[in-house]
């Protein structure tokens, strides 16, 4: 992966001329554009204005504004910091979560201290010889089972027998995890997504298989039984599922869904570059498509052709028709003169990237899509990664950001503890503090006497975005902005600041000026 740059975003500080009785919008001093940055810029060390950005060229790099006057004493009110929402700054570790969870994660948090993840159950070498002990742990306040897994154990639900579905676990701290037992059945073990709205869990699967998602709603994730089936919830006539839920702050149901339809998907690891986005009041169904959240397709060639999806026919044989295969498809287990169902696509040229197993999240309203990312010219599992993909807007398009990783990753993605984790089917597993790049130091220095010189700094301060749960969400997440504290600070006639970043990271992110903004008043 190319080094990606985080941008930062600069704190605009309201500081025309102004009059008494103008009210503290009209007093903002702003560093957006390009053109903003250079007329402002006094000195700078090692960087270079991009794009309307400043970018370091260097592991460390300042900037120092022009002054800026006024002609009546006014006093600094806030300076904010932001930065760019590309997202690079990404750790890997060891497996995140329970260590015999199987088949794609699906993680969600329901607050501080309540993490659940979903998947498949996998049995190891020892559970018919392990005999189980009684247990307490923290937090937790049914007698528990031990388990042959480490920092795993067994509550009441989680020892009724498997059905072949998803099962659920729970954690405090992430470390720790109790097993509650099954949430799906065998039908219904492809599960995609999931949220969580008012004490419900909507669990939602395909069926079959890359098909349609279904819906689960379960108001009891300990009792090792499968919620309520809603049955279909949208009808998805493009192919492909493996859909991504969120909802926004008002409440809205986004789906993010695979489009086959421009695409031989059986030759691009089930991916595709184009993604249907469809919203629901409720989540259960009457959803309205709308435009495409990402669109890679090239050039249509007008040519149509088909491929063979092994689990269509199979598991929904009413819905699925099958005719008889003309030829072997070894790597889907087909062979010549079998019955399977049909998809047809147009044919693309040239060759195009494909996405999906969707996963979302958003930050302070920034929206971020996380996929499977099968490139263009890739060779199988081999060059397959995680990509993300972001905008200000879930109903805008939105914008590659980067990729990490190695493999056929299925990713999640959930907020605990501080941290955001990326979580994969493979072994290994991502952290991020969150979009922010480390370090970025300020100070505001002000003229009292009028004299056109600096008469006092403050001091340096270190400056970051905070993130935290968002009551009554599990995937939109509260962002603090990076504010600096300048009570100290007498009233001016003139105002300067200096920014100071140094690449701290270990990996390809950097912090990149975006935007500045400072507010004055009396």
């Amino acid at each position: 992966m190319n080094k990606l740059l985080s941008t930062l975003t600069v704190v605009s500080i309201l500081i025309p001329k102004v009059s008494c009785s103008q009210t503290i919008q009209d007093n903002v001093w702003k560093m957006a554009s390009q053109e903003e940055w250079q007329a402002n810029m006094a000195h700078q060390s090692n960087l270079e204005i991009k794009d309307g950005k400043v970018v370091p060229t260097s592991t460390e790099a300042t900037f120092r504004s022009k002054l800026k006057k006024f002609d009546k004493k006014q006093s600094v009110k806030s300076i904010t910091l932001s930065q760019s929402p590309e997202w690079l700054n990404w750790k890997p570790v060891p497996n995140i979560g329970p260590s015999n969870l199987a088949d794609a994660p699906v993680a969600l948090q329901l607050g501080e201290g309540n993490y659940w993840m979903f998947g498949r159950y996998g049995k190891g070498k020892n559970d018919t010889t392990f005999q189980a002990k009684d247990t307490v742990l923290q937090g937790f306040d049914v007698l528990l089972k031990t388990t042959p897994y480490k920092n795993q154990l067994d509550a009441p639900g989680g020892l009724k027998p498997s059905l072949g579905g998803y099962h659920a676990w729970q954690s405090k701290d992430m470390v720790h995890w109790v097993h509650h037992g099954p949430v799906t059945e065998q039908f219904s073990a492809w599960v995609t997504t999931a949220e969580y709205v008012d004490g419900k869990l909507y669990l939602y699967y395909d069926f079959p298989n890359d098909q349609d998602p279904h819906l689960y709603i379960d108001d009891d994730l300990t009792d090792g039984v499968p919620g309520k089936n809603m049955g279909m919830v949208f009808n998805d006539v493009t192919h492909g599922s493996d859909c991504a839920v969120i909802r926004d702050l008002e409440g809205n149901f986004h789906l993010i869904v695979e489009d086959w339809s421009p695409i031989n998907a059986s030759t691009h690891a089930w991916d595709s570059p184009l993604a249907v986005h469809a919203v629901s009041k409720t989540g259960i169904g009457n959803f309205e498509v709308l435009n495409p959240p990402i669109d890679q397709r090239t050039k249509p060639t007008g040519k149509f052709s088909e491929y063979v999806h092994p689990h269509w026919h199979a598991e929904a044989p009413e819905r699925f028709p099958a005719k008889v295969a003309t030829e072997d498809v070894p790597q889907h287990r087909v062979k010549k003169g079998d019955k399977k169902a049909y998809a047809t696509y147009q044919v693309h040229e040239p060759e195009q990237n494909a996405y999906g197993d969707w996963a979302s999240i958003s930050i302070g309203g920034q929206y971020y899509l996380f996929a499977d990312f099968d490139p263009a010219g890739g060779h199988g599992r081999e060059s397959m990664s995680v990509a993300w993909f972001t905008s200000n807007d879930i109903n805008k398009p939105f914008k590659f950001c980067g990729n990490i990783g190695k493999g056929h990753l299925d990713p999640d993605i959930m907020f605990a503890e501080g941290k955001f984790h990326l979580i994969t089917q493979m072994n290994t597993d991502y952290v991020s503090d969150g979009p922010w790049v480390e370090t970025v130091e300020i100070r505001v220095g002000v003229d009292t006497t009028n004299d056109g010189a600096i008469d006092q700094w403050s001091d340096w301060q270190v400056v970051k975005e905070q993130y935290d749960y968002k009551e009554g969400f599990s995937k939109q997440i509260k962002k603090n902005p990076a504010t600096v504290d300048l009570s100290g600070l007498p009233e001016g006639y003139g105002f300067q600041f200096e920014v100071k970043v140094t690449d701290t990271t270990e990996n390809e992110s950097k912090p990149i000026l975006d935007e500045l903004v400072v507010v004055f008043g009396k």
